[in-house]
């Protein structure tokens, strides 16, 4: 044989397929028989949901491929990975990566700011927003973080010890550049808790001014607004006046009808915010599920006097009776963890007014000294028809304003009672209208690309749960109670929760502003 010919036989060798070779295994995952909602609040549809890495790439009636994961849904629903626009699940975020409090309620994605604070254990502290994106690459965590530029740790990185009283413009200039830093860095916009210090020394004209810095990059501003009892409207009416003045859409942070003269007035709160958003100013709110807020004793006492007996009495007519507010946390005493301010009264045979100024003062001088919260407390302070008339008002999202170390039951359970109590016993929400309430409607209101809708191109958070089951299981005495019926949750196409538990793979991504 030839040469030529010996190298012709082994050319078609070559080009023979080879006994061994296969289609390589596809990398995808199928879910099929599926309830799909794709998150814009229409029904569920029976379809399949093809993902790959971390982005679903089909929806509809799809075949599987040789050797493709598949996972039967049998008619569960599947839904986008519920966005949580009020979190304080990043607060340890070292203890709790495994993010136990947000995925068992099918949270994929938590915000970060509320309140205008960084989510520091030191109260005041400031972490911008480019420091964080790099800590959290480094350290994920098992969901998605999107953030808001803190106004009080903005403010006291500013002013410091100084900051109880009005800015000045040098100092709001400082504070504008961090904005501008943070902003540039992807924050979502700006965020206040104006009820809290050193926001609450801060004047409208202040945060006007930095929120037409965010406005200038086309973020948001959300807030803890000033009051939420007796001087609720006046405070409502704040966040109105900067969105007009600042040309942003204005976000009510946690929104509720604190102050028992207010009860039954949602229809008036509603066309307030209806007329707002007719003149253009584009206001929205978040809200969860609960009877009961958590918040610390020094919002009892706006004008931070300690030692006024009225404002105390004022709390327990207006706010929450003695037997109502119940201490979560006190540094200063942690034996007085778990009792109400009339338990603590009685066991030191004082009454309830002058137990709640000591109590409050003694947490005052613990922030003061320490730079860290001296108190937590939990108080039952609004009604469920208020509760489930703001949650129906068309641009009310879903959220948790909970963490993931107990406290109230909210941070394990506020999305699963939404679905359960709101949907399924009560009938507040249709199904399709609550999952875009926690979806579609968070991220359009929050200024998220490509989460929050079950479609392609969009990133594969999904969350599978049973209508029939799902429910909150937390409490007031096991704040975190593992939710029932969330059966498996994905962040960016990983599996993070199944059969109740964190499955430990952190996944999570910083989650920037759309541009």
């Amino acid at each position: 044989m030839t040469l030529r010919a010996l190298l012709v036989l082994l050319v078609a060798a070559l080009s023979l397929p080879s006994c061994n070779s296969r289609n390589p295994v596809p990398t995808s995952t199928l879910i099929i028989n599926a309830t799909v909602y794709d998150g814009t609040g229409s029904r569920g549809i029976e379809a399949a949901v093809r993902f790959d890495g971390d982005r679903i790439v089909e929806v509809g009636d799809i075949a599987p491929l040789d050797g493709e994961t598949v996972i039967d849904a049998a008619g569960l629903a599947l839904a986008p990975g519920f966005i949580d626009s009020h979190s304080h699940h990043d607060s340890a975020l070292e203890d709790f990566r495994h993010m136990p409090g947000a995925l068992n309620q099918g949270i994929t994605t938590i915000v970060r700011g509320a309140d205008g604070f960084s989510g520091d254990e030191d109260a005041f502290a400031y972490t911008s927003q480019a420091a964080f994106n790099a800590a959290f690459a480094a350290n994920p965590a098992a969901v998605n973080v999107a953030s808001f530029s803190p106004h009080n740790s903005i403010r006291y990185a500013v002013m410091g010890d100084d900051s109880s009283r009005v800015a000045t413009p040098t100092e709001i200039a400082a504070m504008a550049d961090l904005l501008t830093a943070d902003l540039e860095a992807g924050a979502l916009g700006l965020a206040t808790g104006l009820e809290y210090e050193p926001g609450i020394y801060a004047d409208t004209g202040e945060i006007i001014a930095l929120a037409r810095i965010a406005a200038s990059f086309g973020g948001r501003y959300a807030s803890h607004i000033r009051d939420e009892d007796d001087r609720f409207i006046d405070a409502l009416n704040e966040v109105l006046q900067i969105g007009a003045a600042a040309s942003i859409p204005v976000h009510v942070s946690h929104i509720k009808l604190a102050d028992r003269e207010f009860w039954g007035t949602t229809d008036a709160v509603v066309a307030i915010l209806d007329a707002a958003r007719d003149d253009g100013i584009q206001v929205t709110a978040d809200i969860y599920p609960y009877e009961r807020w958590a918040s610390d004793l020094g919002v009892l006492f706006p004008d931070k006097d300690f030692s006024n007996r009225e404002t105390a009495e004022f709390t327990f007519a207006h706010t929450a009776a003695p037997e109502d507010i119940v201490v979560s946390f006190y540094a200063p005493n942690p034996a007085y963890e778990g009792l109400s301010i009339a338990d603590i009264a009685s066991q030191n045979e004082a009454d309830p007014v002058t137990t709640l100024l000591t109590l409050s003062k003694q947490a005052d001088d613990y922030l003061r000294e320490t730079g860290r919260t001296g108190s937590g407390i939990i108080a039952k302070g609004m009604d469920e028809r208020d509760v489930a008339a703001l949650m129906r008002w068309e641009y009310t999202n879903i959220c948790s304003d909970g963490g993931n170390d107990g406290g109230h039951p909210r941070g394990y359970g506020a999305f699963p009672r939404v679905l359960g109590h709101f949907v399924r016993d009560l009938g507040v929400l249709r199904l399709p209208e609550a999952i875009h309430k926690m979806t579609g409607l968070t991220a359009n209101t929050l200024g998220i690309e490509n989460r929050g809708r079950i479609a392609p191109g969009y990133y594969a958070d999904l969350t599978l749960f049973d209508p029939a089951t799902v429910g909150d299981r937390a409490t007031m005495a096991d704040p975190t109670a593992i939710s029932v019926g969330i059966e498996k949750v994905w962040v960016n196409g990983v599996l993070a929760w199944i059969d109740g538990q964190p499955t430990h793979r952190y996944a999570g991504r910083v989650v920037p502003r759309a541009e």
